[in-house]
């Protein structure tokens, strides 16, 4: 069972996954940061000088508090890490697709014979 547990946690799919993990925690601090010291700022001077858009909020009741910031600051980073998402996905389907362009080039010798085995197979037909 231990040799088991050793090949399933050695294979190529874990180690990725486990990398990716690890890389998107220190991404989402990274996006957190943006949004807090240099997007928050901005929005901050166009609402009015809140400098934490987490305390923005729509005080109803004592019990009823609405902290509509904290959903913008969310939001925010959500929007910033599809994006990033979005453009990695671009630029690695662009390098796929050139490296399947590069494989899918047919070798001449091979288009010639397929050429001559065509041509024989149309002359045993007719």
């Amino acid at each position: 069972m231990l040799s088991e547990f050793k090949t399933f946690i050695m294979r190529g799919n874990v180690l990725d996954l486990a990398v990716g993990v690890i890389i998107g925690g220190a991404f989402t601090g990274l996006v957190k940061s943006l949004t807090t010291n240099l997007i928050g700022p901005i929005i901050a001077f166009a609402t009015g000088g809140h400098s934490d858009l987490d305390k923005l909020q729509l005080v109803i009741s004592k019990t009823l508090t609405f902290k509509y910031g904290a959903f913008l600051n969310d939001l925010i980073n959500f929007l910033i890490t599809a994006f990033v998402v979005f453009i990695l996905v671009k630029v690695i389907n662009r390098v796929f697709k050139a490296n399947k362009e590069e494989a899918v080039k047919v070798n001449p010798e091979l288009e010639v014979l397929t050429e001559i085995r065509n041509l024989l197979e149309t002359e045993k037909k007719a």
